[in-house]
Formats: C-alpha cells, sequence, structure tokens
C-alpha cells in the first residue's frame, strides 16, 4: 500500500511538472515600420539609400511558431532597380528570447519582383533585435535563391543575404 501511494505521489508530481513546462507563457514578437540600410546595395543601377517597409507578427509557444511576415521595397525604396521586391509568407519556425529582446523567424515566402516574375515556396530567415527607431534591427536572408546578385552582403553561400537594416520609424517587440 505504502508502494502505491508512492508512485501515485511520483505520478501526479512529474504530470505537474510536465503540464507547467508545456503550458510556459508564450513570447510575442511583433512590429512594422520602415528600415534603412544606411547604403546604396546596387550602386549603378539606381543611385538610392535602400531599405524596405516590413510587418511582422508571430507566436512561439512549446516549441512552435505561427505567424507572418513581410517585407516590402517599394516607391520610395527602390532595390535592384525594381520599383517592388516583396517578400512575404508564413512564420513557422524559428525562435524568441523575451530577455534578450531577440528572435530568428523561419519559413516559406513568396518573393515577388513586380517586373512579371514571382517565386513560391522559397525558404526565408529574418533575425529581428527588439527597440524603436534607431535601436531596432532587422536581417532578411532568402535562403537557395539570388545569390551574387546586388545587394548580396555574403556573395557564394547560395543565399541572398542582405546587410542588417536599422528601423527609421515604427518597432519591433519581443515580449
Amino acid at each position: 500500500m505504502r508502494r502505491l501511494l508512492l508512485t501515485i505521489a511520483v505520478t501526479v508530481v512529474a504530470a505537474w511538472v510536465v503540464s507547467g513546462a508545456s503550458a510556459a507563457s508564450p513570447v510575442h514578437v511583433t512590429g512594422g515600420g520602415t528600415g534603412t540600410f544606411a547604403a546604396d546595395l546596387d550602386p549603378g543601377i539606381d543611385p538610392d539609400i535602400d531599405g524596405s517597409h516590413f510587418g511582422l507578427g508571430a507566436v512561439f509557444r512549446g516549441g512552435t511558431a505561427r505567424g507572418h511576415f513581410e517585407c516590402l521595397m517599394a516607391g520610395n525604396a527602390d532595390i535592384l532597380g525594381l520599383p517592388l521586391m516583396a517578400v512575404e509568407g508564413k512564420v513557422t519556425g524559428g525562435s524568441a528570447d523575451a530577455v534578450t529582446g531577440t528572435a530568428t523567424l523561419t519559413g516559406t515566402a513568396t518573393v515577388n519582383l513586380a517586373n512579371g516574375v514571382t517565386f513560391r515556396g522559397v525558404q526565408y530567415r529574418v533575425l529581428l533585435w527588439a527597440g524603436g527607431p534607431g535601436a531596432a534591427h532587422l536581417q532578411l536572408t532568402v535562403l537557395g535563391a539570388f545569390d551574387g546578385v546586388p545587394g548580396d552582403a555574403v556573395a557564394g553561400n547560395g543565399n541572398y543575404d542582405l546587410p542588417v537594416e536599422t528601423v527609421t520609424s515604427g518597432q519591433i517587440t519581443v515580449h
């Protein structure tokens, strides 16, 4: 009888610990605004200082991520001589740390070049640092595509790695 009570007690405590761990508070990653690379990423193609408009919202809970990310380079932010370039997709993975205010979003996106060319099912990764104008940053990488084209900060690795972008209006939060 004593052994049975001990077994039940251990089982109840174990269940309580496991349910407490899986019920961990979610981490929310949100943001939107404009950013700048503080440089012309495509010299000779167009003379503008490049940047983007961005919006994101994701929730991380128990090892899963759900949300949406969009980076739009349009109108006042020409890049690569294109009047529009958009990367838009679901957030399906990554990580978020509310203590450090950092997050990584991953997923599959549609890349629209607005010149009649659209790519679907493109993997992406975006690194985020929380804050407001001048303090928040983001860095977008389109995986497995556009390697070596103007604006690629790490040519030769098979990806399109944009440099770190500084938020000029809006904010990024990780909480």
